[in-house]
């Protein structure tokens, strides 16, 4: 192998993958290649976690100024909802951490409400007041003039 993992990610990844189909296991950089494959799996957790906080972000926000409710809030809740049902199609095994993403989703939600409403934290629960089956069914329905 040619390319230094510190100097050309890409260049690196292209090379293992290379060798991994030609079987040269020899070739391989077994430390590196490890962490980049736990840092792959870290990235799909991380990207429903994110998709969550926006759901959990617009579920306060609606819940908590219904007078200035949106439609946009409600069609970011659509989309990332299905940005969240995408990592989960794709990574079937982040089932067993729903629990954990939530919870992690939930966290910086309440931070992001309570600094873009204005309102004090301590208005927002500490711990996440959505069932998992409302943060992916509830309607949210929204006045069509706005």
């Amino acid at each position: 192998m040619a390319t230094s993992y510190d100097d050309d990610l890409y260049g690196w990844a292209m090379e293992q993958a290379a060798a991994l189909r030609a079987g040269a296991f020899s070739a391989i950089d077994r430390e590196n290649l490890a962490e980049e494959i736990e840092t792959l799996g870290r990235s799909q957790l991380s990207g429903l976690v994110s998709a969550w906080r926006v759901v959990l972000l617009h579920m306060l926000k609606f819940d908590h100024q219904p007078d200035r409710r949106s439609r946009s809030w409600a069609l970011s809740i659509c989309d990332q909802r299905d940005q969240a049902a995408d990592v989960l199609a794709d990574s079937p095994g982040l089932k067993r951490r729903l629990d954990e993403a939530v919870v992690r989703a939930y966290r910086g939600a309440r931070l992001d409400a309570a600094r873009e409403t204005g309102l004090p934290l301590h208005v927002f629960p500490e711990e996440c007041p959505y069932t998992r089956d409302e943060m992916l069914t509830r309607d949210f329905p929204i006045d069509p003039r706005t």
